[in-house]
C-alpha cells in the first residue's frame, strides 16, 4: 500500500467512485505535470448530498457543517486524482484549491470552513499537501450545495 493511501485509510476514509460529470465537462484533465480536477460537490459515500450540506451559509450557520462539507469535497477531489493517476504517491504537490461557498449575506468564516478541505489535504499528502487557495462566497451552486471545491495537483514521474 502506498503512503498516501495508508494515511487516508488511517483517517477512516474509503475513497468513493469518482462522481460522473453532470454537464459537458470532464472530471479531470492533465496538462504536462499539472492535473486539474473539476469542482467537486460534497457528495457522501452514497453519491448523494446530505440535506445538511445544501442551502446557503449565513451569519448563524454552523462552521462544523460547512467545514464538513468542504472535507467531503476534498475526499471527492482525491478520488478524482486517484482515477486520473492511479498511485496517489505520484502527487508531487497539491498546488491550489479553489473553494466556492453558497452564501446568503454574510458568512465571515469562509477561511475556517475551507480548512475542512485544506486540513485533509495536509493530512493525506503531508508536506506535499500544503497549498495555495482561494475561498469565496457565491450566490448559488449546483444542486444548491453548500460548497464546491476545485484543485490543481503537480504529478511526478
Amino acid at each position: 500500500m502506498n503512503l498516501v493511501a495508508k494515511r487516508i485509510g488511517e483517517l477512516g476514509i474509503a475513497l468513493p467512485h469518482p462522481a460522473a460529470p453532470v454537464a459537458n465537462y470532464v472530471g479531470f484533465t492533465r496538462v504536462g505535470a499539472l492535473l486539474f480536477v473539476s469542482g467537486q460537490l460534497p457528495f457522501g459515500p452514497d453519491g448523494k448530498i446530505s440535506p445538511s450540506h445544501v442551502g446557503k451559509l449565513g451569519p448563524h450557520s454552523s462552521l462544523e457543517v460547512a467545514s464538513g462539507a468542504a472535507r467531503l469535497c476534498a475526499i471527492n477531489l482525491i478520488a478524482q486524482a486517484q482515477a486520473a493517476i492511479g498511485d496517489l504517491d505520484r502527487v508531487a504537490q497539491v498546488v491550489r484549491l479553489g473553494g466556492f461557498f453558497n452564501v446568503e449575506a454574510r458568512f465571515d468564516a469562509l477561511s475556517q470552513a475551507m480548512n475542512g478541505a485544506s486540513d485533509l489535504m495536509a493530512a493525506a499528502f503531508a508536506e506535499q499537501g500544503r497549498h495555495a487557495r482561494t475561498a469565496v462566497g457565491v450566490s448559488h451552486l449546483p444542486f444548491n450545495a453548500l460548497v464546491e471545491i476545485e484543485a490543481t495537483f503537480e504529478i511526478g514521474a
